[in-house]
């Protein structure tokens, strides 16, 4: 394995200026200049996007700014000490000691053990003193390697000695001293006492301690790197808990892997906490335990407030639950307060969809493939073509007809499940498991009724809430077991579909049916209307809950789109190709005007001609959080135009997702192209107007890099 860390990587009292990007940009200077990375744009641009979404500042100053990159070919630490020290948005002021963590894309499992590792030693105050004394790159370098245990364990003491002795007033030849400290350290990591010394830990609280020594917790820290927070925040809230005499223990989801924690320790756990900035996996696993949720850095800058937190939550019967079949519901507010009902809405509404989209996304293209195979009337044919023929007795038109209608077929399968998966979907989001069964049936008895996509979500809604509430029910200890895989979804499946037959699919049919009549008739000036809207609306949150909205409603009608009913085929195009746009136009805008951007964003917009391309609206949310006042006002005119043409035009598409990559599925797709080229440089043209003229002081061009 080669060295993380060389003399040439390290650079020790030297003025980097006064912003962390000149000081991110510097150390990628330095990985690039010993060979570890093929690029100084692409490491500085990957590093600093990865600061942008959290700052890497942590007390004590220290700052660990980290990312993956593909630009990055082995696994590197870059160390800096600086004069003056810079502000990396840690609580308790500038950091002065900067370790820049270089990962490769696919870095394997035991290097990211040792940069976890070295992130973990860094919230040790004994370490970063010999750190601030140290008097050369390469007492720097051994006390790290020792850090690591890759080094030579007894140079690392001499090291750390050598730099107390000459950083403080005590006596020479401090070596046991540091030895003992790095013992102490180690104890107080494991919960021990080193052989032969006192526990020097913190000090516990006797009156606290008495009153918390029962409490017994359990924490998930995790970040999108996974390299250095995720542990940092671990280590945190396991020395604040000590300190408090309180059992916790914590599963790290990281990069270079994680140990689930006990069933029979999360069994015995009074609270939970979450200090992470993704998803918990496995999360039911928590299921009725009261939480605090916070993100990973609160873990590390605020792990004594959130122990606390915790062990209050233990005690009060009304704190937010973890959701589950066990009672109660996890909420996403900091504060301890419920989620509105509209929070709750969205959040299941969005999953709903999230799940439907790869039934509808791979039965379109599927559908629109038999089409290419074997033309339009394969809709009559496709059943007796499928049932009576075979590879070996081909039908008249031959393998094009068959393989057609066997393509055709499959989609259409596929697309059934639309309705029943954005029904099960939402009803998971609110009941976990147990409201999946309930919700698929909600869904299939609206897809039955005719009921559609505003049937799936009514159906979806009442499976979810019914399901929730029969899991709060307070039943004997015998009868638990079976909740979540007999009781709550038999009876939830009884109520809520039952409803939906007797009183409620109905009335949502007919409403179905007007809306499909009305849309089928739209021409002229109210089709250019519409396809406006749908534009406002592609474009208003770039994937979010108003972009799924407008998504689902054209997907939802795709179904019923054909020669003789178009509209739906028409919403479906202005819908994609609105889309398709606000991406596009922040790549152009990267070309056209280079110094209104970051080296980041530059970066971004390399990406975003692919993810706009396929359609995939998120790859303009860099831009649109760096930015939203410009950006999406400019996203707006362009996605707004680009829907007007489409639907003005009478452009089709048979495909709900893939953008230009399903040419063939789209009907007059010269029109398409140039729809979505219009909308894009009126998009582009704008941003860079807003940039340019409607600009304040801290908006300044930024300065071409130089090259290292």
């Amino acid at each position: 394995m080669s060295n993380l860390i060389t003399p040439e990587l390290v650079t020790l009292d030297k003025d980097l200026g006064t912003e962390r990007a000149s000081v991110i940009r510097f150390l990628a200077e330095q990985v690039a200049a010993q060979g570890r990375s093929t690029e100084v744009d692409g490491l500085y641009a990957d590093a600093l996007a990865r600061e942008e979404k959290t700052s890497t500042g942590v007390p004590g100053g220290i700052a660990i700014p980290h990312c993956r990159s593909k630009a990055v070919t082995e696994a590197t630490l870059a160390m800096a000490r600086l004069s003056p020290p810079v502000d990396f948005g840690a609580k308790d002021g500038p950091a002065d000691l900067v370790f820049f963590i270089a990962a490769p894309d696919g870095a394997d499992q035991e290097h990211l053990k040792l940069l976890s590792k070295l992130a973990r030693s860094l919230i040790k105050k004994d370490f970063n003193a010999s750190l601030r004394a140290a008097r050369t790159p390469a007492d720097v370098v051994v006390l790290v390697n020792g850090a690591l245990g890759i080094g030579d364990a007894g140079a690392a003491a001499t090291a750390g000695a050598g730099a107390h002795a000459a950083g403080s007033a005590g006596p020479a030849g401090s070596a046991g001293s540091a030895s003992e400290a790095r013992s102490r350290e180690a104890a107080e990591t494991l919960g021990t006492s080193p052989a032969g010394t006192d526990t020097t830990g913190p000090a516990v609280d006797p009156e606290r301690s008495t009153t918390t020594k029962a409490r017994r917790l359990v924490a998930v820290t995790a970040c999108p790197t996974g390299i250095a927070h995720t542990y940092m925040a671990a280590d945190s809230l396991v020395a604040a808990a000590q300190e408090r005499g309180i059992d916790l223990q914590v599963e790290t989801q990281g990069s270079s892997g994680a140990t689930p924690l006990d069933p029979a320790v999360i069994a015995a756990a009074d609270a939970v906490i979450f200090a992470v900035d993704v998803d918990v996996r496995d999360k039911h696993r928590f299921a009725g335990l009261p939480v605090i949720s916070a993100p990973v850095k609160r873990g590390i800058d605020e792990p004594g407030e959130m122990v606390d937190e915790a062990v209050a939550a233990a005690g009060n019967p009304n704190a937010r639950r973890v959701a589950g079949t066990a009672g109660g519901d996890e909420q996403a507010d900091d504060d301890g307060g419920r989620d509105s009902i509209g929070s709750t809405l969205k959040r299941a509404l969005l999953t709903g969809v999230s799940y439907m989209i790869p039934f509808v996304a791979g039965g379109g293209l599927l559908i629109a493939l038999g089409f290419l195979l074997g033309g339009y009337l394969i809709t009559e044919t496709a059943d007796v073509v499928v049932l009576e023929n075979s590879l070996a007795n081909l039908p008249e038109g031959g393998l094009g007809t068959y393989l057609g209608a066997v393509a055709y077929k499959i989609g259409q399968l596929s697309l059934g499940f639309l309705v029943p998966a954005l029904a099960g979907y939402i009803a998971y989001a609110l009941a976990d498991r147990p409201g999946i069964a309930p919700g698929f049936v909600a869904g299939a008895v609206a897809g039955f009724m005719d009921a559609g996509f505003l049937g799936g979500i009514v159906g979806g809604l009442l499976a979810g809430y019914i399901a929730l509430m029969i899991g709060r029910l307070s039943v004997p200890r015998w009868l638990r077991s079976l909740m979540p895989v007999v009781i709550i979804p038999l009876v939830a499946s009884i109520v809520a579909s039952g409803l939906m037959f007797l009183v409620l699919g109905g009335p949502i049919a007919a409403l179905t049916a007007g809306l499909n009549g009305w849309l089928s008739g739209l021409t002229g000036t109210a089709a250019v209307g519409l396809g406006l809207i749908l534009g406002l609306m592609m474009a208003v949150d770039l994937g979010g809950p108003v972009n799924k909205v407008a998504y689902s409603f054209a997907v939802a009608g795709l179904s019923a789109g054909s020669l003789d009913n178009p509209a739906p085929l028409q919403i479906m195009a202005a819908v994609m190709a609105a889309g398709m746009v606000p991406p596009l136009a922040m790549a152009l805008a990267t070309l056209l005007d280079r110094r209104r951007f970051t080296v980041a964003e530059r970066e971004n917009g390399k990406a975003a001609w692919l993810l706009g391309a396929a359609f995939i609206s998120e790859g303009a949310i860099p831009f649109a959080a760096a930015d939203p006042l410009r950006v999406i006002p400019a996203s707006l005119l362009g996605s707004a135009v680009t829907g007007a043409i489409v639907m003005g035009t009478g452009v089709t598409s048979q495909a709900p997702h893939g953008g230009i990559f399903v040419f063939f599925a789209i009907g007059n797709v010269a029109m398409f192209i140039i729809a979505i080229l219009v909308g894009t440089v009126i998009s582009a043209l704008a941003v860079i107007a807003l940039k340019r003229y409607a600009t304040s002081k801290k908006d300044a061009p930024v300065a071409e890099p130089v090259a290292a």
